[in-house]
């Protein structure tokens, strides 16, 4: 070796040795979650080159006729059977309700046919849970969590032969209900810090001495813990004897415990925002059970949080979503319908500006929830579990969930605000912050997991760099310096590309026939090339305290996550809209993609004027061309061009609100009759106006005598006269709250006025 190579190994060997005082190694837990999942559309986006041809090659996502089938049938049904202000009202879930999930399989959407279930894909499980959301989500959240993280997904993946013949089956068919409990008192989101334990060692089970654990566990926030009869347990494993071996911390462990088993502690109730669906507390001290209740058998012990991991997809991606799906098609359905038939100083609350803003960012933003879903859903029934963006739908679209239907509150005002049966948002705006609180608070989602994950996850090299930098292996200088050379050529061809595209926007790629989408897809490319070079020179310059530096992480994770909601809004355009349709539903397109890249580049700009390293920022900056905000604006015209499209009978209106199922007599039925009605009497009233407005007639105190009197003049024939009076029957009764007596006894809509005479 001559003087030069010593020391440029001296130089790479102190370098190495230097990052590995900087960088923390990865932990086990971390390595798991890690490993669990795949990376999809967001590694392109992570790496500055989103990829649109794999975006456009994912199957299109569709209802099976059976499927469809049980939309149609059982689901309406259910609807049709709920009765949610009763079950607010109440302190249980109606027995008969529940008995009807058992028997209809509501709780067996994801187990296999071979074992009694329904094997629907993701997407159908997200359109069922999301429609019967829209209806009691009291009632969506107990069929939610069979089909979610739970005993049922983790033995189908993890669970013995003998395990899936037993279990399966009865879970199927609501003999067994589940529950699983991982969160403690003393770890929520720090789930690896459980201090639930497992002690191995000899007991007695039926019988006989048989190797096993004796668990200690106390465990709060499980929903369905209260009924369910087996119940799925999360802890940790020590075997200070050495009986499986030299190891005495064992790992975090799953097991499936029968309710009936000696020690076992359910029943206790919390009341979750007083909706009235089943969560609670399970305790055990010192219960010992056999290893074949460990999930997978004695071979899975440790294997825990990598089997929770990898299962965390069916949460994150679709249940926790369409709850937020859910609440923004029930708020702009009713908010459209309210504006519309609304009336005040002679004119219908839509056409007031304040009102259109609100109902505008509704329609867009729901239409962007249901791009989301499907993309979502879609990548998931490809068998993927990515987990940035499962991360990425849960926390995104619960928080515009909550934002839609705050904007639903303000247009709909008393009326939101009057419980009742009529009332189509209060039990959702109560429901909605215990969708940001599962699976991981939002603020932890959003600070730490999306860009937190996404980095090591979507990063070409950074894992492999990690790890050299922290192996031991007598080659790990010569592992890390390749590496290194990788990961310096990749961030010179990343700047390169930003500074292009900086430069000479237009030559950004994109391969779409529709014009309307080419400057979009032209933006997200320049955007996450931008991204690309942010996201290197903070590991570079801030290295391991990128980790503590959190809100600059999530800002980072905000420009994938919102470049992803772009990219899902134009999917949804190309591939879910009909060519017919393009018109009507351009407004909601343009509205969700502007508002999309919008918010990525205020976050962009956001990281930017915040980066500690004032030198590093002046040098991103003149990179990436980046010195104002340059993404397309929500203009006022697309605003009221939006709100008018919001309040009109279109298809595009109708597919964004399909999972609202309306039953004879519901708020939502007597909301939509009231709209449809005004929506065939357009021509008549406007007819009524210009009457009005030229003298012809004069107003009466209420409607109906100003309709008599056009009657009366020959404004309107008898036929028509009738046609409005019925759709003003049917506004009023729209326009109505519920009411009660002085007890609280509800009164019926004709108990109304003779309550009010007496």
């Amino acid at each position: 070796m001559n003087v030069c190579s010593l020391v440029r190994r001296v130089m790479d060997m102190s370098l190495r040795t230097q990052l590995r005082k900087i960088l923390p190694s990865i932990s086990i837990t971390e390595q798991e979650a890690l490993d669990a999942g795949d990376v999809w559309l967001e590694g392109s986006i992570y790496q500055g080159k989103p990829d649109f041809s794999a975006l456009r090659a994912i199957p299109d996502a569709k209802l099976s006729m059976a499927e469809q089938a049980f939309l149609d049938g059982p689901v309406m049904e259910l609807l049709a059977l709920v009765d949610d202000f009763a079950i607010q009202s109440g302190e249980h879930l109606p027995e008969n309700v529940l008995n009807f999930l058992k028997v209809n399989k509501f709780f067996s959407l994801i187990i296999p046919k071979q074992y009694g279930g329904l094997a629907f894909s993701p997407y159908a499980n997200s359109t069922i849970v999301a429609t019967i959301a829209a209806k009691s989500s009291a009632v969506a959240v107990t069929v939610m969590v069979p089909n979610s993280l739970g005993p049922g997904e983790l033995l189908m993946h993890y669970g013995t032969e003998a395990q899936r013949n037993y279990w399966l089956p009865k879970l199927a068919i609501g003999d067994d209900i589940p529950c699983f409990a991982l969160t403690s008192p003393e770890a929520g989101s720090d789930a690896g810090g459980i201090p639930d334990i497992g002690i191995v060692t000899y007991g007695e089970y039926n019988g006989e001495k048989t190797l096993g654990l004796s668990v200690t566990w106390d465990k709060r926030y499980i929903t369905l813990a209260p009924i369910a009869t087996v119940l799925g347990l999360a802890f940790k494993v020590q075997d200070p004897s050495g009986l499986l071996g030299s190891s005495h911390d064992l790992g975090i462990t799953c097991a499936l415990i029968p309710k009936s088993h000696p020690g076992v502690q359910l029943g206790n109730r919390h009341d979750p925002m007083g909706i009235r669906f089943y969560n609670g507390t399970t305790r055990g001290d010192n219960v010992f059970i056999p290893m074949d209740f460990i999930i997978g058998g004695q071979q899975n012990i440790g294997r825990g949080w990598q089997m929770l991991v990898s299962c965390l997809g069916a949460g994150r991606g679709i249940s926790l979503p369409a709850l937020g799906v859910s609440v923004a098609q029930a708020s702009f359905k009713s908010s459209a319908e309210y504006a519309a038939v609304r009336e005040q100083f002679g004119l219908s609350i839509g056409k007031f500006e304040g009102i259109q803003q609100k109902l505008a960012d509704i329609a867009g933003k729901t239409y962007l929830q249901e791009s989301m879903r499907v993309l979502t859903t879609e990548g998931l029934g490809l068998g993927l579990k990515p987990s940035v963006v499962t991360a990425i739908a849960k926390y995104h679209m619960t928080e515009i969930g909550r934002d839609v239907l705050n904007s639903a509150m303000d247009i709909q005002a008393g009326k939101a605000i009057q419980c009742g049966p009529q009332n189509t948002l209060a039990s959702g705006y109560v429901a909605q912050p215990i969708a940001i609180t599962v699976e991981g608070a939002n603020i932890l989602t959003r600070n730490l997991m999306i860009f937190g994950q996404g980095v090591m996850r979507c990063h070409p090299y950074l894992q492999s760099m990690v790890e050299a930098i922290h192996s031991e292996a007598s080659d790990a200088d010569s592992t890390f310096n390749g590496i290194l050379t990788k990961t310096v050529s990749y961030s010179v061809r990343n700047s390169l590309r930003a500074f292009k595209l900086g430069l000479l926007p237009f030559l950004a790629k994109q391969d779409r026939r529709l014009a309307e989408v080419v400057p979009y897809e032209k933006a997200v490319n320049q955007l996450a090339a931008k991204l690309a070079v942010y996201a290197d020179f903070s590991l570079l310059v801030l290295g391991g305290k990128l980790k503590q530096a959190e809100m600059l992480s999530a800002r980072l994770g905000d420009v994938m996550s919102y470049l992803y909601a772009a990219m899902a809004s134009i999917r949804y355009y190309e591939t879910k809209v009909l060519d017919a349709n393009r018109t009507e539903a351009a407004p909601y397109f343009h509205y969700a993609t502007r508002w999309s890249l919008a918010q990525a580049e205020k976050a962009m700009l956001d990281f930017l004027d915040n980066f500690p390293s004032a030198p590093t920022r002046q040098l991103m900056k003149f990179i990436t061309l980046t010195y104002s905000a340059k993404m397309p604006k929500i203009s006022d015209d697309l605003v009221r061009e939006l709100a008018e499209a919001a309040q009109m009978n279109t298809k595009i209106k109708a597919q964004l609100t399909e999972l609202i199922r309306p039953v004879a007599g519901d708020g939502n039925d007597i909301n939509e009759q009231a709209y449809l009605a005004k929506m065939e009497c357009l021509d008549l009233l406007a007819r009524v106006k210009i009457a009005l407005r030229k003298k012809t007639i004069r107003a009466g105190v209420r409607f109906s005598e100003t309709l008599d009197a056009a009657l009366a003049s020959g404004v309107i024939n008898a036929a028509e006269h009738q046609q409005l009076i019925s759709y003003n029957h049917k506004r009023e009764l729209a326009i109505r709250v519920d009411e009660f007596d002085f007890d609280l006894n509800l009164l019926s809509p004709h108990e109304h006025k003779a309550s009010a005479a007496a």
